[in-house]
């Protein structure tokens, strides 16, 4: 045979291998695939007998390590060792079981490339379609009040490898990294006839890299994080993760608790959204005081009187210096935590006969874009609400127009109830706060707190602003807060009885613009 009939019989050798490799990544995309060979390996065998035994009458061949291999065997299923499959023993006390070539190739390889198959083959790495891998239980560890060398040996290694090459190649591999799951693939595979389709295997993957988020973050927390007298209550274990020294120094005071980080937290998110000179009271992440003037001092006792029960034990902030008249009338006070960005020599020499008070000094620090809080058995993540209104974005929606004086109002009043407890109402006039409603299940009541508390506080809330954190779907907060001397509300709008309300202002001869935007704070 000529040279050139034997290249060109090459090349329809490769066309027609690429067809079959196309067609197969075909089949792989739009069809359930078979689980021929399964990788188990986990801490907890609860709730996993039934999903081998399932997999045994699809005629998966298991592959294993220890614990897990005895627990297999102890079901009358044949094991493939992991030493006997990669010809190399458990070494160094353990730590050292699954990683290797022979393990990750058969997870890795992409049974639609062409090269990958090839080295499979020549190398004899088995294909693996199944893995079922827990990791070492370490927040469990870290919890039970083990030494430092205990924990650092519940810092899963090979675990978190196996999960995350299973998770990248979902395309052929299905990842199963948590006992809570083991439930829902008997389901799948009950009703898939052992095979699993991509979609699954994507879905399966997601949450893969969840779990080894989640793990990476609490080693991270426990290695790098400060730990906290306790958590939110005496009974809970805490530390903080970060570094807080780019967020303030801590000039005096006693060790800094779980509740004053989230008190100080919160302080710093509201005077954030002041662009004048101004104080804030916090209360359990709640403002009771707060107040901007151009005088500090000014602005403290502006604050001060709308609830000096409450900032009794409280957290005080402001975003200009404390000085030694401003220090001797906060020294009047038992407080918490003082934070603002500069304190003079003798302010902080008259703050310093009492020891245990917390001074902060603030300094200007890069926010996290991201939030996070548990919830179920994953997370929630979502972007910082780090928006706020100006009046140049307010719509007046009523025949009324509210004046400069009350624009400036219900600019201060929008800061103040985004940073409040929804369901959030806020009385503010002349840029000081009057009173609030925090955390109420009905907007009515919410309103009724604040107008309650002003009365209380001896504060007239005659033409004051009402800012309320979420739209009204009647016009009772309408007619409420215009009987009690309401003169300007501002809130989101948005429900389909807009107009309702709009009408009650109009009808009762006060003004009401709308934002466009909802700042709910759960």
């Amino acid at each position: 045979m000529s040279f050139c009939a034997k290249l060109l019989q090459f090349r329809e050798g490769i066309a027609i291998l690429s067809i079959k490799f196309a067609l197969n990544r075909l089949s792989i995309m739009t069809q359930n695939r078979p689980i021929k060979r399964a990788l188990i390996s986990v801490f907890y065998k609860e709730g996993l007998e039934q999903l081998v035994h399932l997999l045994a009458q699809h005629g998966v061949q298991f592959c294993s390590t220890g614990g897990t291999q005895q627990f297999i065997e102890a079901l009358g299923y044949g094991v493939e060792r992991v030493e006997d499959l990669t010809s190399y023993p458990s070494i160094l006390g353990g730590r050292v079981k699954t990683l290797h070539p022979k393990v990750f190739g058969g997870i890795l390889g992409r049974r639609d490339e062409a090269s990958d198959v090839a080295q499979l083959e020549e190398y004899a790495i088995p294909e693996i379609d199944l893995v079922i891998v827990d990791l070492y239980p370490f927040q469990e560890t870290v919890a039970s009040g083990a030494s430092k060398q205990e924990i650092i040996e519940k810092i899963d290694i090979g675990g978190v490898s196996l999960i995350r090459a299973a998770a990248k190649n979902y395309n052929d591999v299905l990842i199963v990294s948590n006992r809570n799951q083991y439930a829902a693939v008997v389901e799948l595979l009950s009703q898939n006839n052992g095979q699993t389709g991509i979609e699954d295997r994507f879905r399966f993957a997601a949450e893969a890299f969840l779990t080894t988020a989640a793990y990476d973050e609490a080693i991270a927390g426990w290695m790098s994080g400060e730990a906290l007298r306790y958590g939110e209550n005496p009974h809970q274990q805490a530390y903080f993760q970060g570094k807080l020294s780019d967020v303030f120094s801590q000039i005096q005071g006693k060790e800094l608790s779980y509740n004053n980080l989230l008190d100080i937290d919160a302080s710093l998110r509201l005077i954030a959204d002041f662009s004048s000179p101004g104080c804030a009271i916090l209360k359990h992440n709640n403002a009771c005081g707060a107040a901007l003037d151009n005088i500090a001092l000014q602005a403290w006792n502006k604050a001060l009187e709308a609830d000096p029960v409450s900032a009794f034990g409280g957290i005080i902030i402001f975003n200009s210096a404390v000085d030694k008249e401003l220090a001797l009338e906060i020294d009047k006070i038992f407080f918490e935590v003082l934070l603002a960005p500069e304190f003079s020599a003798e302010a902080l020499q008259i703050f310093s006969a009492k020891k245990n008070r917390i001074i902060l000094q603030t300094r200007a620090f890069e926010r996290p874009q991201f939030e996070k809080r548990t919830a179920l058995n994953g997370l929630l993540v979502q972007h910082t609400d780090a928006q706020t209104e100006k009046r140049e974005q307010f719509k007046i929606c009523t025949d009324t127009a509210p004046t400069s004086a009350q624009l400036s109002d219900l600019e201060f009043a929008a800061v103040l109830v985004k940073h409040t407890k929804s369901n959030a109402i806020v009385l503010a006039k002349d840029n000081r706060l009057l009173a609030s409603g925090t955390g109420q299940t009905s907007r009515v009541d919410a309103l009724n707190q604040a107008i309650d508390k002003a009365k209380r506080m001896n504060l007239s809330i005659e033409g004051a602003v009402m800012a309320s954190d979420a739209f009204f779907p009647f016009p009772d907060c309408v007619e409420i807060a215009t009987a009690a001397g309401i003169k300007a509300i501002i809130q989101p709008g948005g429900s389909i009885k807009d107009q309702d309300s709009t009408d009650a202002a109009n009808r009762l001869g006060i003004a009401m613009v709308t934002t466009g935007i909802r700042h709910f704070k759960h």
